[in-house]
């Protein structure tokens, strides 16, 4: 078994079976991707649309792409048609321009809004306040399914910060439920934790987790 799969087979004995791993394949090479899939993993994220199109186009079909990357406008038809969902909606701009590409080609796109509960400015998101304001123009959506919130913690060795964080996160995951707008019904995935943080994140609640370094190692930009 190779290093990759081992690292797959660890994480997974860690993760209850109510918490999907997404294996953060960014900046990795096709044979790191195949030797995950090799070891059973069948859904990864990417955070760059030309990587993105690269790897689906070339490795199996199977394969459950995600997106994780800041997603410009002009890239959205570089992304759509690979992904089963979108986890970085983080403007209204955003949102209608994919709505808008989806109508005109006949596409559905799953998406999770993305929250911003960290410290650090160079973090994005919708505020609690905002994404409460969003559930209307949520409603008007053809093409556009909100399956849940995704958010990144500040990267720091403080837990008590990140707990702080991710109690926010649920915080407003409760607040957006308790709306219960038609727009919000498949509104079950609680997108956050990563390598360094993932045992907090599982412990508050997280039902999917986005590890890159752990699995791949530390070659490159790690998530």
């Amino acid at each position: 078994m190779s290093v990759i799969s081992q690292n797959i087979k660890d994480i997974l004995k860690e993760l209850p079976s109510t918490v999907e791993l997404v294996a953060v394949s960014k900046f990795k090479p096709l044979e790191d991707v195949m030797e995950a899939y090799q070891g059973g993993q069948r859904v990864f994220a990417e955070s760059r649309p030309q990587e993105l199109k690269l790897k689906a186009e070339s490795l199996p079909s199977d394969i459950e792409w995600h997106f994780i990357g800041h997603l410009q406008t002009n890239k959205i038809k570089m992304v759509v048609p690979y992904v089963s969902l979108i986890h970085s909606v983080d403007s209204l701009r955003l949102l209608l321009e994919l709505e808008n590409y989806c109508r005109r080609n006949n596409y559905k796109c799953n998406v999770l809004l993305e929250a911003y509960i960290a410290t650090e400015e160079t973090k994005q998101g919708f505020s609690k306040e905002e994404l409460i304001e969003l559930v209307p123009t949520l409603e008007t959506l053809e093409c556009i399914k909100v399956k849940g919130l995704m958010a990144m913690a500040s990267f720091t060795d403080d837990q008590d910060q990140i707990r702080g964080e991710f109690s926010r996160f649920n915080e407003i995951f409760h607040a957006m439920e308790q709306l219960q707008s038609a727009a919000l019904k498949e509104f079950t995935i609680k997108s956050f934790g990563m390598t360094n943080d993932y045992p907090i994140a599982v412990e508050m609640g997280s039902n999917m987790v986005r590890i890159g370094t752990k699995i791949f190692g530390a070659r490159g930009v790690q998530l």
